[in-house]
């Protein structure tokens, strides 16, 4: 135990609270068939907080068995049949475009989640922009409740073995996946009724509604094949809240981790799926510099998810990877992945979201080590510090269970290796080449890639940030250092907008610039020999003087047809990018620093020594405007043909996807026949199918490279 207490109602927690049981599910079989139970027993109320959620998950695979479906939305479906009382609530994350290809398509609309009156599904994106409903918790009738890092998705289920060909590792669509560890805690009593407020809670921001606390019946549904880790433990609830509309920040989660490394006298295990924050790793690299006797073993995934988190996320943890390096100056610190050889080229994706500190405070939850998880997500985190020596020795056994996992050991063998080799990190060190095993991580990122990716504040935010601060964000231009410039320019731009209004309102103009009228100079340029031309020169030129594309791709699109308007858009794209390559290969180094400023200065280094990959990066990365871009490609001498071509293969899908789209719409809309709607639904699965394919293609460059 420590001298002092860890955990702090009010100050680093929400709730602190007793369960009578609480149990530690490591793998998605072990959690996902103990949730079909728990599920099965429900009479009143289920609610469900996700991230991400799918139907068609199998919660029992294999030997696994039950007289009740398997799939998650049969079995609700199934017992809302059979339960007149009972409720089901869902609250799934409103999700970014980004996720789309990855999330169950359209899941409002399959009948699954829409069979039933009293089956209450909900999109909850009530959270700032940029930010995410992160928190993982399922409570069944306010009496037994979840609460990890595993959502109910489609790529959940592994078992501890994560053997390299389970044929039952196959999500919805029957295809094979990599590999999954992450881990979830079950909680009884006074918890799981507060879990189940947190709910309620959560379901009236997102609706409005006010759900009413479920009467207990004093029948007990815990599952009796699991064996409780605790009795009779106190459970803290942290979280993570983000000032919106209204609601205050809520940082229990940060304030939890900083105490707790802050109180570690001797060893500190993390598993994480990301480690990204500054302000754990400003504190663990405290640690690490002042305490010689303090070991730090951090366990985190060899690589995340797929090309763009490795070109983003991966970047941001080589940089705070190396402030805890530097610190290192005893040798106490390991950072490690999870390696099993008979994997061959795939890896185990590390998902959990776990740390344990002298085996006297154990917390599992959503939080990630990532500066969102701390203020800008929503996530929820249980804790508990150990009482008595059964709880410390509980702690410790989870702890040796998850080694076990990770070196491919016995329990007898653990034991026996920790005494030979005295420590845990002695003891990774000794079996570094071992076919499974936790084997170093130096985080390091190719310089390439690492110059290209913008800083934490883009992609990994601590804090909300609104639309206008973000745009100045992906555009980092230095402001004038005059404010008598400043001022100037403002009173020009200002005294612009007044004359565009008064030329609108008090000229011809109005009348001239008709939706029919613009119709019947679209219909003429049609008829014209040199549309071909006169379109794609007018696409550059605008291009050129920084009008979005987006905005100039949708309007040849609607003017000109699907293939007519795709040609166009990426000729008109190609020229534009030409001429502001030119320009700035015209204008030199000099100039374009001048105009782009510091931050975008370091883009030009690497663009020049990294070809046709830097150019694709820069063009799905935003890092910066499409004519900056140019200007500072053309100064910084790359090669024009590696230009020209990595601009292609980079907009290419983007393009096609925005022109084709955006017509079929349009006709969709004009002519709300069935023929229109069948080419339409056509359309989209055909622009998800080349995403889709573009999304493999990166990945697989991305390995090979």
């Amino acid at each position: 135990m420590h001298d002092k207490k860890i955990i702090r109602l009010k100050e680093n927690c929400w709730r602190y609270v007793n369960a009578d049981r609480a149990a530690l599910l490591v793998d998605g079989e072990n959690y996902f068939g103990t949730l079909h139970n728990a599920i099965s027993q429900a009479q009143y109320a289920v609610y469900i907080l996700a991230w991400d959620i799918d139907s068609r998950l199998e919660l029992l695979r294999g030997k696994q068995k039950s007289d009740l479906p398997a799939e998650l939305g049969n079995l609700i479906n199934t017992l809302l049949d059979k339960r007149p009382d009972l409720n089901v609530y869902i609250l799934n994350w409103d999700w970014a475009m980004l996720y789309t290809l990855e999330r169950e398509w359209l899941p409002l609309f399959r009948p699954g989640w829409k069979k039933q009156d009293r089956l209450h599904y909900q999109l909850d994106g009530e959270c700032p922009f940029g930010g995410s409903q992160h928190q993982k918790v399922v409570v069944v009738d306010d009496k037994l409740a979840f609460c990890g890092g595993i959502d109910p998705g489609k790529h959940r289920w592994d078992t501890s073995e994560h053997a390299p060909e389970d044929h039952r590792r196959i999500d919805p669509d029957k295809e094979a996946y990599p590999p999954f560890h992450d881990m979830q805690m079950m909680v009884d009593g006074e918890a799981a009724k507060n879990l189940a407020e947190l709910a309620r809670d959560r379901w009236f921001k997102a609706t409005g509604e006010q759900l009413p606390e479920i009467k207990q019946d004093g029948k007990d549904i815990w599952p009796d094949d699991i064996e409780p880790d605790f009795h009779k433990v106190n459970i803290a609830i942290a979280r993570t809240l983000p000032e919106f509309k209204g609601q205050a920040e809520i940082t229990e989660v940060e304030t939890l981790y900083l105490d707790a490394i802050a109180a570690a006298k001797n060893l500190i295990y993390i598993e994480n799926q990301y480690f990204t924050s500054w302000k754990v790793a400003e504190v663990l690299a405290q640690r690490l510099t002042e305490d010689k006797g303090l070991q730090v073993v951090i366990v985190c995934p060899k690589m995340t998810g797929g090309w763009l988190e490795q070109h983003t996320m991966d970047v941001l943890r080589s940089r705070v990877s190396r402030k805890l390096f530097e610190a290192d100056k005893y040798g106490q610190l390991r950072v490690c992945y999870p390696h099993y050889e008979d994997l061959g080229e795939a890896y185990i994706s590390l998902h959990s979201k776990l740390l344990i500190v002298d085996d006297v405070f154990l917390r599992v939850g959503s939080a990630n080590l990532s500066n969102r998880s701390m203020g800008l997500d929503s996530e929820c985190d249980l804790a508990i510090e150990a009482e008595n020596e059964e709880q410390t020795h509980a702690i410790k056994a989870f702890r040796q269970r998850l080694l076990c996992e990770h070196l491919g050991l016995r329990s007898d063998e653990l034991e026996d290796l920790l005494s030979e080799h005295g420590s845990l990190i002695t003891l990774i060190d000794a079996r570094e080449n071992a076919s499974r095993t936790l084997r170093s991580l130096d985080c390091e990122i190719d310089e390439d890639i690492d110059g290209l990716t913008p800083t934490a504040d883009y992609i990994d935010p601590e804090r909300p940030v609104d639309s206008v601060q973000m745009s100045r964000k992906l555009v980092p231009i230095d402001e004038p250092k005059s404010p008598k410039k400043q001022i100037i320019i403002a009173a020009l731009v200002l005294l612009a907008v007044i004359a565009m209004t008064a030329l609108w309102k008090w000229t011809p103009l109005n009348e001239l610039l008709t939706p029919e009228n613009m119709k019947q100079w679209i219909s003429a340029l049609n008829d014209n020999p040199f549309t071909p031309v006169i379109v794609i020169t007018v696409f550059a030129i605008a291009g050129l003087i920084a009008i979005p594309l987006t905005l100039l791709v949708v309007t040849v699109a609607i003017s000109f047809g699907a293939w007519p308007g795709s040609i166009y858009a990426l000729a008109g794209s190609l020229l534009s990018a030409t001429l502001a390559y030119i320009l700035g290969h015209w204008l030199g180094r000099t100039s374009v620093s001048e105009m782009a400023g510091s931050k975008l200065n370091r883009l030009s280094k690497r663009l020049a020594n990294h070809g046709v990959m830097a150019i694709i990066t820069v063009r799905i990365i935003p890092v910066a405007p499409f004519t900056l871009i140019n200007l500072v490609a053309g100064a910084s001498h790359i090669k024009f043909r590696d230009f020209i071509l990595g601009t292609l293969i980079g907009m290419l899908p983007g393009i096609l996807a925005i022109t084709v789209f955006a017509n079929s719409l349009l006709r969709v809309v004009q002519q709300p026949e069935p023929i229109e709607i069948a080419v339409f639904v056509v359309v989209v699965f055909f622009i998800g199918a080349l995403l889709y394919g573009v999304k493999k293609w990166l990945n697989r460059i991305s390995t090979d490279t």
